[in-house]
């Protein structure tokens, strides 16, 4: 589903920026869900950087397929806990019309190493702004994350994520910066 931004996910996104405001920033990606393009906008409001941006459905966020749009708490008691979690968490789950995590993983680590990873080993700073699902899948790939380690891997909301990679596009060490977490209203 292709929706924007919440009101208080366009305040999380101006905070992520704030972030992020000492790192400069030489090109940016998203996908081509607007929410992702909203989150980049918002993310550079008051930065006063202008860099090119390219985006690209290589980053989109997974297909639910049959599940799309509906509401994760009903989708749960549909299925029962344990296939709830294995549907939003199992690497290769099978999703009635819809993409595995491999599928995710298989259409974002080409992108990443074809286009982003040459910027990286010239030197750029690199901002990337996607979905759970697709960083999820990326993360596998920059951590050498096991197929069984992605069951407890998770996005947060709010985080930003500031790797320093090796040539392969491969994490030498990774920082976590978070906008603590408020209850919208």
């Amino acid at each position: 589903m292709n929706v924007g931004l919440t009101n208080y996910g366009f305040e999380m996104s101006k905070e992520m920026g704030e972030l992020i405001k000492d790192l400069p920033v030489d090109q940016a990606f998203a996908s081509t869900q607007i929410r992702s393009v909203e989150t980049l906008f918002c993310m550079q409001e008051g930065k006063c950087i202008d860099v090119p941006i390219t985006r690209s459905a290589a980053l989109n966020e997974r297909d639910y397929g049959i599940y799309t749009g509906k509401n994760k708490f009903e989708v749960e008691k549909l299925l029962g806990e344990e296939e709830f979690d294995k549907l939003r968490r199992g690497w290769d789950y099978p999703v009635p019309d819809g993409e595995t995590l491999k599928m995710v993983y298989e259409r974002v680590l080409p992108y990443y190493l074809n286009t982003i990873l040459p910027l990286l080993r010239n030197g750029k700073t690199i901002l990337l702004v996607a979905h759970g699902n697709s960083i999820r899948a990326l993360m596998k790939y920059i951590e050498k994350l096991s197929e069984d380690d992605m069951m407890h891997v998770e996005m947060l909301f709010g985080a930003v994520v500031i790797y320093e990679l090796d040539n392969e596009g491969q994490m030498l060490h990774k920082e976590v910066r978070e906008v603590p977490p408020q209850v919208p209203v």
